[in-house]
């Protein structure tokens, strides 16, 4: 009951929609009581009029009167919504006094025009006039009857409202749907977007109520692609800065190789130079995910096994260092996408590959084409990533909680940024999914 109240509370269009519906059942309930006292005058009038109608017959057609001893009834005559016409004098004359026979005991004093006489305890609707001759007659008819029939006719007045009250509750839900659709549209193409999408939501196609607040959700965005840009252009001019004094250190480090050295000094040398290179391999990652985050847009197409070439030829002295086996296999593929990009993406994969396959082990790089996804995949035959992890390996300086290798942790981070970025998918796991070893990271762009 509480979370269907906070529903009523906040839900703008299940409010206006009740406020509407109760509007329209108070203006039909008011147009449907006027309706109904209308039609039920009316129809008492309309019967009135037959009583000057069947008035004015007689006085035209001169019709005398019989009232015999046993009064035959006609086919279809209903006693109680017949019409009686009789001189008003005979009327005295009645031997009873209900309405079972006539004349109606009508007494003489009733004055000319409309009114209301009590026959054997039912009321009769009575019309007195005068003929040619000064003679007074009386039409009658019992007020019950009139009354079930101005009834029924009222009742047959309110059908139209009946049917038309449930129609327009719908009319009306449905219009309040089809007006609010283009908010819900706007908040799933919002959720559609990609994390770096801060583009300003285009408002030409919104009621001018909300474009007010689109307005400021533009705002706000521009706001936030302006922090975003300082802080990324703040990591690659920190990582610009930190390239210089590290190539000092590298080579001021290099010169020491030369000198004759104690052992504990050549083990502290070689623990510098490692620190430098990693230091070094950070500020290069630092820089490909700056780039990869400020990229331009793609200006023609990339060879992707004419970059797997380039990338080989840079880590060949990874692989020989490791005697490893590498190879790539499948169609070659044109995609849209900057070479650089391409570069760092496959440079990232292999690299975390020769990181993590055992001595003599196998890299393999992988591409095709399936229902109109571009794919290429980087695989492994090392230890792999446990499952719980899949997800936090692209966060940035994440390395694992077994991971004894050297790195940054900054390769996935990068990669899934520029697939992101030029509208592709990612997806990892097992190279053996049977045996649940080795890793595999498999990417695709639509062609």
């Amino acid at each position: 009951m509480d979370g269907r109240q906070r529903f009523l509370k906040h839900s703008l269009q299940l409010r206006l929609s009740l406020a509407l519906s109760l509007a329209i059942l108070l203006v039909a309930t008011l147009a449907g009581v006027f309706s109904y006292v209308s039609a039920y005058d009316e129809a008492l009038e309309l019967q009135d009029r037959s009583l000057r109608q069947v008035a004015a017959l007689y006085m035209r057609q001169g019709i005398t009167f019989h009232y015999g001893a046993s009064q035959a009834t006609a086919a279809g005559d209903d006693e109680e919504t017949r019409i009686v016409i009789q001189r008003l004098a005979d009327g005295a004359q009645a031997s009873h006094g209900d309405d079972s026979q006539l004349p109606l005991p009508i007494p003489a004093s009733v004055s000319d025009g409309l009114s209301t006489v009590v026959v054997g305890n039912e009321p009769f609707r009575v019309l007195v006039e005068q003929d040619a001759a000064g003679t007074r007659f009386v039409v009658a008819q019992e007020i019950d009857s009139r009354n079930r029939e101005a009834r029924s006719s009222a009742w047959r007045a309110l059908l139209p409202f009946a049917i038309l009250f449930p129609i327009l509750l719908l009319v009306v839900a449905d219009l309040i749907r089809k007006l609010f659709r283009p908010v819900a549209l706007l908040a799933a193409m919002l959720d559609s977007r990609e994390d770096q999408d801060l583009r300003p939501i285009d408002d030409q196609a919104l009621a001018s109520e909300i474009r007010p607040f689109v307005h400021a959700i533009n705002r706000l965005l521009e706001r936030v692609a302006r922090t975003l840009e300082g802080q990324k252009r703040f990591v690659a001019d920190a990582a610009h800065e930190l390239r210089t004094p590290l190539t000092a250190l590298s080579l001021q480090a290099e010169g020491f190789e030369s000198e004759a050295l104690s052992v504990r000094a050549q083990a502290q040398w070689l623990q510098l130079r490692r620190g430098i290179s990693r230091s070094r391999k950070l500020v290069e990652q630092l820089l490909a995910l700056a780039g990869a985050q400020l990229g331009a847009p793609p200006t023609g197409t990339v060879s992707v096994h004419g970059m797997c070439r380039l990338v080989l030829e840079d880590l060949m002295p990874l692989v020989e260092q490791k005697q490893l086996d590498i190879g790539v296999e499948g169609a070659d593929m044109e995609l849209l996408i900057r070479e650089v990009d391409l570069r760092a993406v496959i440079k990232n994969l292999v690299e975390n590959a020769i990181r993590h396959a055992p001595e003599g082990g196998v890299v393999l790089v992988q591409t095709g084409a399936t229902a109109g996804v571009a794919h290429l995949s980087v695989r492994d035959n090392g230890p792999g990533i446990a499952p719980q992890e899949w997800e936090r390996v692209f966060d940035p300086f994440y390395r694992g909680q077994e991971n004894g290798q050297e790195g940054a942790g900054l390769g996935l981070s990068i990669v899934r940024n520029i697939v992101q970025r030029t509208g592709g998918t990612i997806d990892v796991g097992f190279a053996d999914p049977l045996r649940q070893q080795g890793w595999m990271v498999r990417l695709g762009w639509p062609q």
